[in-house]
């Protein structure tokens, strides 16, 4: 598979060993950290693959692993020590912790697939000295850029305001590709549809739920898949952990447990409603989404047409939250607003110094909308422009920006 610079995240590593001595890569199976790492052009680096048995071995002892990085690295241990999926290694974060604690100019880019109990006791054990880096799958920008490097050029070109007609039709017709079969990387540079409907079917059923199943006792795996298939069916929606347990015949508990399993294998993401009047707002309710849109869809079983589909709404409200996820900062937020009497806003975008209320409609505007939850929130908050990504408007009206979908990227990035 050819290896397409993915800049942010780039950056991201590199800036981050400016100070710490550890970077760790979190997020789904074939998502694409390896292929980050590899793009990781350092003098003086290591690479080890922690699902092997052999590589397990080395960490047994700091003293075995530190005689080995004397031999395979350097006697000072000076560079770089790469570490793919690190957590199938017994002991490891308090292993890293004294080999870089007494090794001052080793730095450590590990990988994990899994943000289970590995994660936490990195963050624990290593406090002050890792940084933990989320990976996702491709964004609409670097999924063009896997599909036709010069169409990645020209939407990169385009500025933020730039009428819907006037977008290379190339580009659309990759948006509505894009909306329903994802970003994982195989996926994204795979030409034919039958091989991208394969390849998400591979990475669903050999790669994510060999992992999830270890987890899950054999009595349970009929009514998980049925929890995963309704879960896929109520992406963008608030769910109800009673009704997915009488419904699927789990116990309560036991439904929770899996959709924390669901979250932290990097299947699923819940979102929490955003709170300005808790007389007056909804809920502890969470709303549903997947991270990636064609793994929701090959676990929902459909490939038709965006335009066509009943649940086009879905996937477009499941695309913006997974733009808006990929862009923000670490102290931004990704929330719903919906009130005791039905007011709802799908997005509230909040970071320190913005807070951005964002509707979705998967529908094409001739001019303004009006759209009462904004100007509602706007009487209680003191929002930025509130933002509604529709299929084609492309305009400012009273306030409200209109923005297509498939420059949600851009308009976001210029608003940093």
């Amino acid at each position: 598979m050819k290896l397409i610079r993915r800049i942010k995240y780039l950056e991201k590593i590199h800036n981050a060993l400016k100070y710490l001595p550890v970077v760790v890569l979190t997020g789904s199976r074939q998502v694409g950290k390896s292929s980050i790492m590899e793009m990781l052009d350092f003098d003086n680096k290591l690479y080890l693959d922690g699902q092997d048995i052999d590589v397990q071995s080395l960490f047994v002892s700091y003293n075995t692993i530190l005689e080995y990085l004397k031999v395979n690295l350097n006697k000072s241990l000076s560079g770089y020590l790469f570490i793919d999926e690190f957590q199938y290694i017994n002991n490891v974060s308090t292993i890293l912790k004294l080999l870089t604690d007494h090794n001052k100019n080793l730095k450590v880019i590990a990988s994990g697939s899994s943000s289970l109990d590995i994660l936490q006791n990195v963050k624990e054990s290593m406090a002050g000295r890792v940084r933990v880096i989320e990976v996702y799958s491709l964004s609409f920008g670097e999924y063009l850029d896997f599909r036709n490097h010069d169409l990645h050029e020209k939407y990169y070109s385009y500025p933020s305001d730039i009428p819907y007609e006037a977008v290379d039709k190339q580009i659309i017709s990759s948006f509505k590709q894009f909306l329903i079969y994802g970003g994982y990387p195989r996926v994204a540079l795979a030409e034919d549809f039958k091989d991208k409907i394969e390849l998400l079917d591979d990475i669903y059923k050999i790669y994510l739920m060999k992992d999830v199943k270890s987890f899950i006792k054999n009595e349970d795996s009929v009514p998980f898949n049925n929890l995963l298939r309704i879960l896929a069916a109520q992406s963008g929606n608030m769910f109800n952990i009673n009704e997915l347990s009488n419904t699927v015949k789990l116990p309560y508990n036991k439904v929770a447990e899996y959709i924390y399993l669901l979250e932290q294998m990097y299947i699923i993401k819940t979102v929490e409603p955003y709170t300005t009047n808790k007389r007056k707002e909804v809920s502890k309710m969470r709303k549903v989404f997947f991270l990636d849109t064609g793994l929701r869809n090959i676990i929902y079983n459909s490939f038709n047409d965006i335009d066509i589909r009943v649940d086009n709404g879905s996937i477009f409200e499941n695309f913006v939250f997974l733009e808006l996820m990929k862009l923000k900062r670490k102290t931004a937020e990704v929330k719903y607003y919906r009130t005791k009497d039905g007011s709802e806003i799908d997005f509230i975008f909040s970071d320190t110094d913005r807070l951005i209320p964002v509707e979705v409609k998967y529908k094409n505007f001739g001019g303004k909308v009006s759209i009462p939850a904004l100007k509602n929130f706007s009487k209680i908050a003191e929002p930025d422009k509130p933002v509604v990504i529709n299929i084609n408007l492309n305009q400012e009206y009273d306030d409200i920006r209109f923005l297509p979908g498939l420059m949600t990227e851009q308009y976001f990035a210029y608003s940093e």
